[in-house]
């Protein structure tokens, strides 16, 4: 399979069109960016990184029942997948609270919730991704039923409800994540993008080190040696 057409380019991705009008390549850059995109570097090999993280996690969460627009890795950087209309929704699920939450809500940083939260954002870089409620999202028209909103938060939930034991078994703490999600051809909602530690937190259980993209946001360093560590508990290592 190979690229044509270049579809998109975004912070941490190209899109791209393949000789199969139901199939895209997706080719994960090393570009890192924060604060809506104020701070801006690359990190060599975090592509790859990403790649490899986000095909193990897909192929895991296929295995549990949930589809993903996942098809198969090409090479370090490519993935090729379904295309899908993406739902214009970023729904972001907190197990600890930290980062923007903590900021916006008082919430001392590093306190378990006593349950999952999950979020609507807006994906809309030019907005800065503000904050949604189901009116919201009804009134700009990012979904078509309230139904599908539900399906949105089951969905989430079921995800984390897979990966937060699975990263426990590997000394991590799911902090928290952002889930993206597409319709297929058949109308299907399937969860899209990545996940990696680009959109995941991830805290050492033992250490508390963070082991995700706030080693770029705070300055903290080690990024690549800390997403390594984190493909290498998955992979047993």
């Amino acid at each position: 399979m190979e690229k044509r057409e270049l579809l998109y380019e975004g912070k941490a991705k190209k899109l791209f069109t393949t000789d199969d009008e139901n199939l895209l390549i997706s080719e994960f850059k090393d570009d890192l960016t924060a604060f809506n995109g104020a701070k801006k570097s690359s990190e060599a090999g975090k592509g790859a990184l990403n790649n490899k993280i986000s095909t193990e996690l897909f192929n895991l969460l296929e295995e549990c029942g949930i589809q993903t627009h996942f098809v198969k890795m090409l090479d370090d950087n490519n993935m090729l997948h379904k295309r899908t209309k993406v739902i214009l929704i970023e729904v972001i699920v907190r197990n600890i609270a930290t980062g923007s939450l903590s900021k916006n809500l008082g919430i001392k940083d590093g306190t378990v919730l006593p349950f999952t939260l999950v979020e609507f954002d807006y994906k809309n870089d030019a907005l800065g991704d503000p904050k949604l409620n189901d009116q919201h999202a009804l009134i700009l028209g990012l979904v078509d039923y309230q139904d599908e909103l539900d399906k949105l938060r089951r969905l989430a939930r079921q995800v984390n409800d897979i990966l937060k034991p699975y990263f426990a078994s590997k000394g991590l703490n799911l902090v928290d994540f952002k889930l993206e999600f597409g319709k297929d051809s058949s109308g299907n909602i399937i969860l899209i993008d990545e996940i990696s530690p680009d959109n995941c937190r991830f805290w050492d259980m033992t250490s508390g080190e963070k082991m995700d993209k706030d080693r770029f946001r705070q300055g903290l360093g080690g990024l690549r040696v800390a997403y390594e560590q984190v493909l290498n508990r998955i992979l047993g290592k």
